[in-house]
């Protein structure tokens, strides 16, 4: 079947559903506030606790990727993102589940050719470029201060 570029056209704007872009946007800035405000309140709670900031910053942070990754192994993550989209990208949150939820598919095949090589599979070049840039940023700074 060759279809022309205009009955092509017709034909996917048959088939494509309506564009939901600003009830999409009002959800991912509501749910992404949402998981920025409980990373506040674990913050606040660590503060409490008499922490001092570098300490309280990393309990955080632990806590926060703990529960990306507990969320996306009770298959939960993936529920609030289908509603969110780019609302659980929130960087740390997002990063937990990224790295679970390969691992978790993956798993069948073995610890070694499933989850160890599939676990860093979508963040690990992030972490790579992240620690290149980096790198790079820091000898420019070095140089030029």
């Amino acid at each position: 079947m060759k279809l022309t570029k205009s009955e092509y056209a017709k034909m996917l704007e048959q088939k494509s559903p309506p564009s939901r872009l600003l009830c999409d946007m009002v959800w991912a800035f509501v749910i992404g506030g949402l998981i920025c405000t409980i990373g506040q309140a674990v913050s606040n709670f660590f503060a409490s606790q008499g922490m001092d900031k570098n300490n309280t910053a990393a309990a955080t942070a632990i806590t926060m990727v703990f529960l990306g990754a507990l969320l996306t192994g009770l298959k939960l993550y993936d529920k609030i993102a289908k509603h969110a989209g780019a609302g659980t990208l929130v960087p740390i949150t997002g990063f937990a589940n990224a790295i679970v939820s390969p691992a978790m598919e993956f798993k069948s095949e073995g610890y070694i050719m499933g989850l160890g090589t599939k676990l860093f599979a979508i963040a690990g070049p992030v972490l790579v470029y992240g620690i290149s840039a980096s790198v790079v940023y820091g000898l420019i700074l070095f140089f030029f201060q």
